[in-house]
């Protein structure tokens, strides 16, 4: 089967998108699998399929990298958006339904797109970590030395404890860098460090609030591995959060055609 796809990246989380919309293409676990492998495939963090949605400009339908559909992904929800604007299907803004409902999302200058996250109202807040769900569930804890950290090795042990180890959690690390919260996330389905999550990033900039490590009320500035975003919200009592906005680049890489084994 010869399947034509497009690789977006935003801040270097990447992902194959796919243009559904007649509802032709239907992947197994093993297909999406073997796409998003870096050596024998495409490679990328994730697979989307943009399809048809009554109501909305059109639907996200997300896989892992492990070929398994996912909960929301923030990157891969401002990507798919460039995507439906390269396409012809939007101009300036959208609103599109995903897997934890409905989202709005504005085309920025210079390749940026802005993506409103679900409310979140609630925080666990516990002395060495919070946990929250920003339309994926993330563990979000404070380190030094972030640069060295074990990413992966630490990330892993939290992520299959015997809390977390059948659902899975997104694992977070935080620093604070000047004016800025350097971010790093190892990634369920991924089951590596990616260069940039989105939801984890959201989820850090809450957590960021909620432990008085912003420089200013409602925004927060983000760095990862892979580029720069912003995150603004609005925080109404002590742990909810309203008017959530994931701001950073979305840019198309390549497109390219690949021959699917059935």
């Amino acid at each position: 089967m010869l399947l034509n796809f497009y690789k977006y990246q935003g801040t270097g989380n990447d992902f194959i998108l796919i243009d559904n919309r007649d509802h032709s293409i239907s992947l197994n676990t093993e297909q999406i699998r073997f796409m998003c492998d870096r050596r024998f495939g495409i490679g990328a963090d994730g697979l989307m399929l943009l399809e048809i949605e009554p109501g909305f400009d059109f639907k996200m339908v997300y896989f892992n990298s492990d070929g398994n559909q996912s909960s929301m992904c923030g990157n891969g929800g401002r990507c798919i958006t460039a995507f439906a604007s390269d396409l012809g299907l939007i101009s300036g803004k959208c609103r599109f339904l995903a897997i934890d409902g409905p989202h709005e999302a504005v085309i920025m200058e210079n390749n940026s797109v802005s993506l409103k996250m679900q409310d979140v109202r609630d925080v666990e807040v516990n002395e060495e970590f919070c946990y929250l769900n920003t339309g994926s569930p993330h563990y979000v804890t404070t380190v030094n030395n972030i640069e060295n950290f074990d990413v992966v090795g630490e990330g892993k042990k939290i992520r299959y404890n015997d809390r977390f180890k059948e659902e899975g959690t997104n694992v977070n690390f935080i620093e604070k860098k000047d004016d800025a919260i350097f971010v790093r996330t190892y990634e369920r389905g991924v089951e590596d460090e990616t260069y940039s999550c989105g939801t984890g990033v959201t989820a850090a900039a809450l957590v960021a609030g909620l432990n008085g490590m912003l420089d200013t009320k409602n925004s927060c500035h983000i760095k990862t591995l892979g580029g720069e975003l912003d995150v603004k919200f609005e925080k109404v009592l002590e742990k909810n959060f309203y008017n959530i906005w994931l701001q950073g680049p979305a840019e198309k890489v390549f497109k390219g055609t690949i021959d699917i084994k059935e």
